[in-house]
């Protein structure tokens, strides 16, 4: 795949790559990379949407079983808003499963860096291949199969009605009469492990005797060893491709990337005033900013990672930097800073956030993506995300501290085990909040904050302090969200690479 910058260029290299017969099926198992040449500004919105639909795939496979038609309905929803094929029915679609390979090609690209990265694509990748394999049609899935060379032999009629009492006693959820309508294909054993030990096949002769119903486990099994294949031998790649100096700012933010608004303090200043944020840092912060909030208070200091994260989200609640000043000096020398020490060396530091010093850029709180995928604390330090970065007994007994029910924290810590750390931090905020369901994705502390006031309101506008602070935020989240639609990572990237100049003043310990 080459890449241009320029977007004269993207209508002529999509009449290049027009070719129909490139994508035969909407199921792929992305065994070629793409070769035609592609912009700069295709490569981001492809990428961008992909993200978003593999994100949507996460939270949907908790928060519903996967064969309900719940899950199917909103999934097929966000498959045709985002343009992806979401059945092989149409043979027009070529625009769709073209972007769907590039796009898988570009994250597999961002997302093979780590295990953590690789872990979390690949089990999304595989519940994205699950529901679109089993919603097609038995002809187009036949087919398919035959395409990335999976045709199984077909067991005869003859055979299987010799065979089906034996049929019938060791496949689960399937009737005498069912076990005679259903086609049924000889698999061997290497290919149908995970069947065999879920004891939901008739095993004869080294062949796994398995039902057209099952056979997107033997589907999903092929296509994990392939993709975990490929990303290794992609992560091996990388020197060459971060070389390039176009796609490594791109590659590295996808990685980490949030997609909304940047929660800038000049929507809400002033709205806070200092004796609210310990009872606000009860009520309505998320986990990670609770305990960095409760760290500054027990210890008087926090080290440079959580300055950072914490001074950003406060100013991003809508702390003025007059605020901020006082409140951070207030507590520094509670403890072993004086105020001369504080003003020489800590001030320029939260002017400096605040735009004041240095380059005068404003910058904007860390997301979740942010806080789960860099920095992780060290010895001493508070910042990160608790659901990822803490031991998961130190996590429960956190939670209990706080009053977490026992079946909660199980829900949590199950949540954490799957790595769904943003889901397990959305299940805090239902627990905390007493609500079933939040109908919304959690991405950013801030927009925890901003939903757990306007929850506590009664969906009204916010008294005193806090009056008007969440239908102004409301406001700027559905402006700004309309403008990350148009550049969805350009305000972002410019964040990441500012804060990264900003960390310079706050290595002071």
């Amino acid at each position: 795949m080459e890449f241009s910058s320029g977007r004269g260029r993207l209508k002529q290299a999509r009449l290049a790559g027009d070719r129909r017969d490139l994508y035969p099926h909407s199921l792929q198992f992305y065994l070629e990379p793409p070769t035609e040449n592609i912009s700069l500004v295709e490569f981001e919105t492809f990428a961008i949407d992909r993200l978003k639909l593999l994100k949507v795939v996460e939270n949907l496979g908790v928060s519903y079983v996967r064969s309900s038609d719940s899950y199917k309905t909103k999934l097929e929803f966000e498959l045709r808003k985002l343009k992806f094929p979401y059945k092989a029915l149409a043979e027009d679609d070529y625009e769709a499963r073209r972007k769907d390979h590039i796009s898988h090609f570009i994250l597999r690209l961002a997302y093979c860096q780590s295990e953590d990265l690789r872990r979390w694509f690949l089990q999304q990748e595989m519940d994205l291949l699950r529901y679109r394999f089993n919603e097609v049609t038995d002809n187009l899935r036949q087919k398919f199969l035959e395409h990335v060379n999976l045709s199984f032999e077909a067991v005869s009629e003859d055979l299987k009605n010799e065979l089906a009492n034996e049929l019938y006693t060791s496949t689960p959820g399937l009737s005498m009469t069912k076990v005679k309508e259903q086609m049924f294909y000889k698999v061997g054993l290497a290919d149908a492990v995970d069947l065999f030990r879920a004891r939901r096949v008739f095993i004869k002769d080294g062949f796994a005797y398995v039902p057209f119903k099952e056979i997107d486990v033997i589907v999903l099994n092929n296509y994990r060893t392939k993709l975990s294949k490929a990303l290794a031998l992609t992560a091996r790649s990388l020197p060459s491709i971060q070389s390039d100096e176009r796609l490594q700012p791109l590659l590295n933010h996808l990685s980490h990337s949030y997609i909304g608004p940047d929660y800038s303090v000049q929507k809400n200043t002033g709205k806070i005033s200092l004796e609210q944020i310990d009872t606000l840092s009860v009520k309505s912060f998320p986990l990670c900013m609770r305990q960095l909030h409760k760290a500054l208070r027990d210890n008087h200091h926090l080290r440079h990672g959580g300055r950072m994260q914490y001074g950003l989200f406060l100013k991003g609640i809508g702390l003025t930097l007059e605020q901020a000043l006082e409140f951070w000096k207030k507590e520094f020398i509670r403890g072993k800073v004086d105020a001369d020490k504080f003003d020489k060396g800590y001030a320029y530091s939260i002017r400096h956030s605040y735009g004041k010093e240095g380059r005068r850029t404003d910058y904007t709180p860390y997301s979740c993506m942010k806080i789960i995928m860099s920095n992780p604390p060290s010895q001493g330090d508070y910042h990160g995300c608790p659901f990822r970065h803490s031991d998961p007994e130190l996590l429960k007994q956190k939670l209990q501290s706080y009053k977490i029910p026992p079946s909660g924290i199980a829900q949590i810590l199950e949540l954490v085990k799957g790595m769904h750390y943003q889901l397990a931090c959305q299940k805090y905020f239902e627990l905390t909040h007493d609500v079933d369901n939040l109908g919304f994705s959690l991405n950013h502390p801030n927009q925890y904050f901003t939903e757990s006031q306007r929850l506590l309101s009664g969906g009204r506008e916010l008294k005193k302090e806090l009056s008007n602070s969440g239908n102004c935020q409301q406001k700027s989240n559905s402006q700004e969200s309309t403008n990350s639609n148009s550049t969805p990572t350009s305000s972002n990237t410019t964040a990441d690479a500012e804060l990264e100049g900003l960390e310079a003043y706050f290595t002071e310990d």
